[in-house]
């Protein structure tokens, strides 16, 4: 369960970090979505946001923002 869990945060995570026109605003929106989610999953926001800003700064980059 604890498992779903987290892919489940994962994806939604990485979906929302594509909020913002710039890589900075993308990190930002992925950090406080990532803090978020990293609290109420584990009680862990700081790993939450870094793995959230890491992913709305390189979704562009990668290619899974829509707004490439």
């Amino acid at each position: 369960m604890a498992r779903l869990t987290w892919i489940t945060a994962i994806c939604g995570t990485v979906a929302l970090t594509a909020c913002g026109q710039t890589d900075g605003e993308r990190a930002l929106t992925g950090m406080a979505m990532g803090a978020a989610a990293g609290q109420v999953i584990s009680g862990d926001p700081l790993t939450g946001a870094l793995i959230g800003g890491a992913a709305g700064a390189t979704c562009r980059s990668l290619g899974t923002c829509p707004n490439n």
